[in-house]
């Protein structure tokens, strides 16, 4: 079986290394791709790895993944907090999804508090940094593999 699984990025994470490096840490998204495609082949899991900082872009591939994907990652970054469209459009998928941020959401600002998302997906990764993706891949993976979603 071909796992295809698809990391999607949401606004402000084409930054990282340049923005908050006291909640985000020093690493650019682009060193954390070249990361999970190391640990994606080591998986065999074919990686697509995507950002936007736009919510309807965003929805729009959630949209075209419902038939061609096995699993997502999710870092929906702020809209994490406001997008009932995102929600949504998560909520259509028929496979298991990894909410994941870099920071952990429940010890920062009151309103990062609350997450949109976090009831429509099968599990989270919070605040363990940018190893958070490397974490998540190898979860789904598993799940995947013993179909426990």
């Amino acid at each position: 079986m071909i796992k295809k699984v698809l990391i999607l990025n949401g606004p402000n994470l084409n930054l990282l290394s340049e923005r908050e490096q006291s909640q985000y840490g020093k690493i650019s998204l682009e060193e954390i791709e070249k990361d999970c495609l190391k640990t994606s082949d080591d998986l065999d899991i074919e990686l697509e790895f995507k950002q936007s900082n736009v919510e309807g872009e965003i929805v729009n591939i959630l949209q075209n993944i419902r038939k061609t994907h096995n699993g997502l990652i999710i870092n929906a970054a702020g809209f994490t907090h406001t997008s009932v469209s995102i929600r949504d459009a998560l909520s259509i998928l028929k496979m298991p999804i990894i909410e994941i941020h870099i920071s952990n959401i429940y010890n920062r600002e009151e309103f990062r508090k609350k997450s949109l998302i976090s009831d429509v997906v099968t599990g989270g990764i919070f605040g363990l940094g940018a190893g958070s993706y490397k974490l998540a891949l190898r979860a789904l993976n598993d799940i995947i593999k013993n179909g426990n979603w």
